[in-house]
């Protein structure tokens, strides 16, 4: 049987099953790791993993959503694609709350489920879902595939489809069947498809017209996108800010494109971002967007967002542009591309005056907010000046990955990001439970970085069980859960607009660092001041995972704020 099988490895166009056929479509595309769970219904292509463990690393997680966090991770760390696999019924939807996290987020990946026979279908069989009706508004594609001979298409087009133009999650569904049935396999890469045009073609009249723009502009404004990142754009962004003079403020997903410590650089915009680029956007007369989507925490009240000025949208996907902020140019293109065609047509000029207006906003928010955050003298630890250590101690140079909500928000403002693709979290969707497995992922696809998670204490135990992942399979990453025994964010609304009624927000916690060493995995806690620093410096220090647990402030609150809906200017700094 054995040599039966080797004859027909050996054939010009070999004869094998659907499910060898999925594995070595993958190896052709380029995967090398695989986050999944197996199961029965896509026990065939586990089966035929088995023979190619030499050439693809699969990594067994502790639950789905792991997986696909994971694989998120990976992708936006190594800018790869991210698998990720799981069976059919509940492990299939288990991968929900991942693939619409990465559908918000622009993250590519693609996600294999196995699903029952084709002759089972719409019988109500065990453990059959319609996982394709489920996950057609969460994808930006999706197949089930019940013929063995459709593997190769199958999975060449939704790589083609994950990582082209718009970035995003692609799920094929492969019938257990399909999975099992031979035929004579050929893998073509896809490099085309008929209607899809994932780069559109840049406009030069728009390019030209904004240019008009930004050359006339006393005080322009540039809004620093996930775009930026996913194009490649950095070299041009930061190229066009400085001939031009422009300063720059960034979203959370934008973090990490234009390094912290650049002169034009202003922070980060949105909710809880800084004061200066929230207050001033309503008095720029050019605002230039690159690779966002104008997401309600970054332009609170729509209706009186950036009033005074001419919009510029850079952008890749035609759907996002006037769907929220009418554009007066809309450049529908390639960040990189706009960019380097923009930084050509664009005069060299310089805006001191406005610049300073930011200063002196930064000035003002850091004598009311940002210093008795990052350098208390007396009280409980707070979450600012953990963050400030762990940025001063890595260099700025680790990729931080932050799960949702107030540590969140403090680890994107005080972390001091050098380095492009080095803020990895949850941005659209806010998926609590992120962090843990997305650090995994994220190590996986840069092991050569250092990677710091960053949790809370309500979302570690959302998906904790990870750290069996982490164990198993060696991955060194470095784990900081924030903790306040509270669902902060939540409690920090309560206190503010709901007359501090806090309804089901505060939380009994386990001893976090004995869960760690049930998990193999060494750990400490902190609850003093003149501690921390040494904890980070051991935990930095040690040779694979490790968890550190920082006691903070029960009740302390992010500012400077937005009140939800509210206009931007109305920014509260306590």
């Amino acid at each position: 049987m054995k040599a039966e099988k080797a004859d027909k490895r050996l054939a010009t166009k070999p004869v094998i099953s659907g499910s060898e056929a999925v594995i070595r479509s993958l190896i052709a595309e380029g995967v090398e790791t695989i986050f999944g769970y197996p199961g029965g219904a896509i026990m065939p292509i586990y089966d035929a993993l088995y023979d190619f463990q030499d050439q693809v690393h699969h990594i067994l997680v502790r639950h789905e959503q792991g997986a696909t966090h994971a694989a998120q991770g990976y992708a936006r760390s190594s800018g790869k694609v991210g698998v990720a696999f799981a069976t059919s019924g509940p492990g299939a939807t288990n991968l929900v709350t991942g693939l619409a996290d990465a559908y918000m987020d622009s993250t590519p990946m693609v996600c294999i489920t196995g699903q029952v026979a084709a002759s089972l279908l719409g019988t109500d069989a065990f453990q059959e879902t319609d996982v394709i009706g489920i996950t057609m508004p969460i994808t930006k594609w999706n197949i089930q595939v019940t013929r063995a001979a459709d593997v190769p298409g199958a999975i060449a087009k939704a790589f083609y489809i994950a990582r082209s133009g718009r970035p995003g999650p692609v799920l094929v569904d492969i019938t257990k069947n399909a999975q099992f049935e031979e035929f004579e396999y050929e893998h073509t890469p896809c490099t085309h498809i008929r209607s899809y045009q994932p780069v559109p073609q840049l406009s030069h009249d728009a390019v030209n017209a904004a240019a008009e723009l930004i050359n006339s502009a006393a005080k322009p404004f540039l809004l620093v996108g996930h775009g930026v990142l996913l194009s490649g754009a950095e070299k041009a962004l930061l190229a066009l800010a400085e001939k031009a003079d422009i300063p720059m403020a960034s979203t959370l997903l934008g973090l990490s494109a234009v390094p912290v410590d650049h002169p034009l650089y202003t922070g980060m915009l949105g909710m809880h971002g800084n004061y200066g680029p929230n207050v001033l956007t309503g008095e720029c007369d050019v605002l230039i967007a690159v690779g966002m989507r104008f997401d309600d925490r970054v332009t609170g009240d729509v209706s009186t967002y950036a009033n005074k000025a001419k919009v510029i949208h850079i952008e890749i996907d035609a759907a996002e542009i006037n769907k929220i902020i009418k554009a007066d140019v809309a450049i529908h293109a390639d960040a990189k591309t706009a960019l380097e065609a923009l930084l050509e047509q664009v005069d060299p000029a310089k805006h001191a005056d406005w610049i300073a207006e930011f200063r002196a906003a930064d000035k003002k928010e850091y004598d009311k907010v940002q210093h008795r955050e990052l350098y208390p003298e007396a009280g409980e630890l707070k979450m600012a000046e953990v963050i400030r250590l762990i940025s001063e101690k890595t260099n700025g140079a680790a990729v931080l990955v932050t799960d949702v909500g107030q540590h969140q928000m403090v680890a994107s403002r005080y972390y001091r990001f050098k380095n492009p693709n080095t803020n990895i979290t949850s941005g659209g969707m806010g998926t609590m439970g992120f962090s843990l497995p997305a650090a995994m992922g994220a190590k996986m696809g840069t092991p050569e970085k250092e990677v710091v998670a960053i949790i809370g204490d309500g979302c570690f135990q959302m998906t904790l069980q990870e750290l069996g992942t982490i164990y198993q399979s060696k991955i060194g990453v470095k784990i900081v859960i924030l903790n306040n025994n509270f669902l902060g964010m939540v409690r920090q609304w309560q206190q503010l607009f709901f007359d501090k009624r806090y309804s089901s927000t505060e939380m009994i916690n386990p001893d976090f660092v004995q869960i760690a060493k049930g998990f193999f995995i060494p750990g400490k806690k902190i609850t003093a001041r003149e501690d921390i620093a040494a904890a980070i410096d051991e935990m930095l220090a040690h040779d694979g995972a490790y968890l550190l647990e920082v006691a903070v402030e029960k009740e302390d609150n992010v500012f400077p704020m937005v009140p939800a809906g509210a206009p931007i200017a109305n920014i509260r700094l306590e």
